[in-house]
């Protein structure tokens, strides 16, 4: 049995739906905060249960019978994650659950100024010290963010940016696919696993496949960090986004590993096709 949590979001949704690809919906499970949420899976046949990571009584009996537990890592901004993790991890510990796998990134470090990156290491801490088989999904920085990452350059004609660096943008889909696969692997995978797109270019590299694709010029401006946070003062998510730019440029985001096309038999999407969208 395959577990898999946060499954009416877009990244472990996918990863269901690859899934069904490959395995009887009998031999899989979704748990939910909502489960009406998830009336597409039952549809299906894939049992639908109830859990939170907020709540840990709803835990035991939602991981119940699990071999392998995708837990997706909390996106409460204002939650500690960690300590949701943590509850999580020994919920499946104390279910039983014989492999956990968990949804982290490519940054995950104790000096990741990206605060998501410190919380990832914490919990692959956790992941390590539980006495559990667990793999780490590593996956790089999600693609679909160039949406807002690299600001309206398509009206202004300006990628305006507090730092720039190297980022390995990373379609969500092949990270979900990615999953799906290390999952219906029968255990080939363990500890950290680096999911990334083969390349990592800089704004300044994608400003030039944005000219291409808008066919016009498309500059980088590297703002002073005061002056872009002082622009955007009214956003509660600037100090959040600021850690980005701040890891981007410490080349936080710099690696890439051929993992990600191998596992999925063809070339991972690229930045470019991210920028296409929103162009």
């Amino acid at each position: 049995m395959i577990t898999v949590t946060g499954a009416t979001g877009a990244l472990n949704g996918a990863t269901v739906d690859h899934l069904l690809e490959r395995l009887p919906a009998g031999e899989i499970t979704v748990v939910t905060r909502d489960i009406a949420k998830a009336e597409r899976f039952a549809r299906r046949g894939v049992a639908v249960r109830r859990g939170d990571y907020a709540e840990p009584a709803s835990l035991p009996a939602a991981f119940a019978g699990a071999d392998q537990l995708l837990l997706v890592s909390s996106n409460d901004p204002g939650a500690d994650a960690t300590a949701l993790h943590r509850t999580a991890i020994e919920a499946a510990v104390g279910a039983g659950v014989k492999r956990i796998l968990y949804t982290s990134h490519q940054a995950a470090a104790p000096d990741n100024p990206f605060a998501p990156g410190r919380t990832h290491f914490a919990t692959e801490q956790l992941l390590a010290a539980s006495g559990t088989a667990w793999v780490s999904l590593r996956n790089g920085f999600y693609a679909h963010s160039l949406q807002w990452l690299a600001g309206p350059w398509q009206e202004t004609g300006v990628i305006a940016v507090p730092g720039d660096g190297p980022v390995s943008w990373t379609a969500r889909e092949d990270a979900a696919e990615a999953a799906a696969v290390i999952l219906a692997s029968d255990g080939a995978y363990e500890g950290p696993v680096t999911l990334t797109a083969p390349a990592a270019p800089t704004f300044a590299e994608l400003a030039d496949v944005a000219s291409e694709l808008a066919g016009r010029t498309i500059t980088v401006q590297l703002m002073d960090e005061a002056d872009w946070v002082a622009a955007r003062q009214s956003d509660p998510r600037t100090q959040f986004l600021l850690g980005f730019y701040q890891a981007a440029r410490a080349g936080f985001f710099a690696g890439v590993d051929p993992l990600l096309g191998d596992l999925l038999g063809r070339q991972p999407r690229t930045a470019r096709e991210a920028l296409r969208g929103g162009s």
